[in-house]
């Protein structure tokens, strides 16, 4: 990994527990869509977040869900709140976007894992992908949605994309699916035998969602995700 000096563009809520930093490097990068970078807070302290931003993209954009006002993610936004200028590492992760594929593609994230489904999905719209795109969203209830109509206007740009958000407590309101995120996918879709999955979520839920969608047909040599290399 490069260590980049970078300077804090903006730091922004975007529910009451998801921040959305910006950050302007110093220097060109390079990273590959679906990689992280670690946050450094200390040469022995790094902290990783899935990299948001496509690598097109000028700046670098990280959406960190800090829950609590000394967690380990509050911390790093305290950093960053306290400082013009701060450092990563990057870029990491072996569960990027497969550019030599041409497969359908599933997209599926839960809570603040869309950071890394983003990254794919942004780039996938900048290559004018032509297969078909997946892209599933869970969340715990709507007040915890942030971006939709952002997510659903790049979904949009693809030949054949379609956004599914699923919440699993729905208010009145809600328009969407309502489930555990990858419920409505097996209901949608009859095998993911021919699908590249993309999967970022909580270790014990990709784990899970491993062995779900390997008995829905999937191959487990095209399921990625870095979870993998931890469970």
């Amino acid at each position: 990994m490069n260590r980049i000096r970078c300077q804090v563009a903006s730091l922004q809520p975007l529910t009451n527990t998801v921040f959305q930093v910006l950050l302007k490097p110093e220097q060109a990068v390079s990273f590959e869509a679906g990689q992280y970078l670690n946050f450094v807070m200390s040469d022995e302290d790094k902290r990783p977040f899935s990299i948001a931003s496509s690598p097109s993209d000028a700046l670098i954009e990280l959406q960190i869900g800090a829950f609590a006002a000394d967690s380990w993610a509050m911390q790093v936004i305290e950093r960053i709140k306290d400082n013009d200028y701060v450092e990563v590492e990057m870029p990491g992760g072996v569960a990027q976007l497969r550019q030599d594929s041409n497969r359908p593609i599933v997209l599926l994230a839960g809570g603040t894992g869309f950071s890394y489904i983003k990254s794919i999905l942004g780039e996938l719209v900048a290559r004018n992908y032509q297969q078909p795109v997946l892209v599933y969203w869970g969340l715990r209830e709507p007040a915890a949605c942030y971006q939709l109509a952002e997510t659903q206007a790049m979904t949009d740009k693809l030949a054949h994309g379609q956004f599914i958000p699923v919440v699993e407590s729905a208010d009145e309101h809600w328009q969407g699916r309502v489930g555990k995120v990858h419920e409505p996918l097996l209901k949608d879709v009859v095998s993911l035998e021919p699908y590249d999955l993309y999967m970022a979520g909580r270790f014990d839920m990709v784990g899970f969602l491993r062995n779900e969608f390997i008995n829905h047909g999937a191959l487990s040599e095209h399921m990625f995700a870095d979870a993998f290399a931890f469970i």
